[in-house]
C-alpha cells in the first residue's frame, strides 16, 4: 500500500501543486479545505484527488477530519500543514479579530493538526511532518505582524518538535517560501509585482511546482537524516 499524505489548504494555490505532486509520487493524497466547495470540487474532478473540509484553527474539526481520513484510507504518514490565511493591517489599525484568525490558522492549525496524528506516528516509528511558514516569518513584513509572528512561531515549533520525534522515525522540517506565482500573487497590480522581483536575485517570482518538490523530497525515505531544518526557497531574496 502506498502511504498516505494529508496537505492541509491542499486544493488552491501551493498546496495544490504539492497535493498533485505527491500523487504523481506514489502516495495516496487527501486535500483538506477550508471554505471554496466549487475550487474543492472542481479539484477533485481535473486531479482525482479527494478533498475533505473543516477549519485547521478548530481543533475538534481537525480531529473528526482526520478520523474520517484514517477510517477510509488507512493512517496518515504525512501531514503537510499548508493551510494559511491572511489579513494585513498596519499594527496600528490592527483589530484583534485580525490578529486571533491569523495566529488561530497559521500556527494554532499547527497544534491541532499534527497533535492527533502524533502518537499514532510514534507507534508506527515513521512519520513526516512538513510545515509551509514564510519568508515573512524569517525577516518580518510591514502591515504583517500577524502574519509574521505566526509564520515565525511554525519554525519555532518545527525546530521543537523535530526533537521530540526524532528517536521514533518522525522528521519535522519547514520550508519557507518567497513571493510565488500564485493566483493571489498574480492578482497584484503589474507595476507592484515588477517591484518585487526587482528584489529577488534570481529576477523572477517561484513556481509552487518549486515548493511541492521540495515537499516531495522531504516527505521521501530519502529524506531520513533531515530533521528541524528550514528550508529557504525564494530565488535569493533573503539570505539565512
Amino acid at each position: 500500500m502506498s502511504r498516505v499524505a494529508l496537505v492541509t489548504g491542499g486544493t488552491r494555490g501551493i498546496g495544490a501543486a504539492i497535493s498533485m505532486a505527491l500523487k504523481e509520487a506514489g502516495y495516496t493524497v487527501v486535500a483538506n479545505y477550508a471554505g471554496n466547495d466549487e475550487a474543492a470540487r472542481e479539484f477533485t474532478h481535473v486531479t482525482g484527488i479527494k478533498t475533505v473540509k473543516w477549519s485547521v484553527a478548530d481543533y475538534t474539526g481537525c480531529e473528526d477530519g482526520i478520523r474520517q481520513i484514517e477510517d477510509e484510507v488507512g493512517p496518515i504518514d504525512v501531514l503537510v500543514n499548508n493551510a494559511g490565511i491572511t489579513r494585513d493591517a498596519p499594527f496600528h489599525k490592527m483589530s484583534r479579530e485580525q490578529w486571533d484568525q491569523v495566529i488561530g490558522t497559521n500556527l494554532n492549525g499547527l497544534f491541532n493538526m499534527t497533535h492527533p496524528l502524533w502518537n499514532g506516528m510514534r507507534e508506527r516509528k515513521f512519520g513526516r511532518i512538513i510545515n509551509i511558514s514564510s519568508i515573512n516569518g524569517q525577516k518580518g513584513q510591514f502591515g504583517q505582524v500577524n502574519y509574521s509572528a505566526a509564520k515565525a512561531g511554525d519554525i519555532g515549533f518545527t525546530k521543537a518538535l523535530a526533537q521530540e520525534g526524532a528517536r521514533s522515525g518522525i522528521t519535522v522540517n519547514a520550508i519557507c517560501p518567497g513571493y510565488i506565482a500564485t493566483e493571489m500573487v498574480m492578482a497584484v497590480p503589474e507595476k507592484v509585482r515588477e517591484s518585487i522581483i526587482a528584489t529577488i536575485p534570481v529576477g523572477r517570482l517561484g513556481e509552487p511546482d518549486e515548493i511541492a518538490r521540495t515537499v516531495v523530497f522531504l516527505a521521501s525515505d530519502q529524506a531520513g537524516f533531515i530533521t528541524g531544518a528550514t528550508f529557504t526557497v525564494n530565488g535569493g531574496q533573503y539570505l539565512t
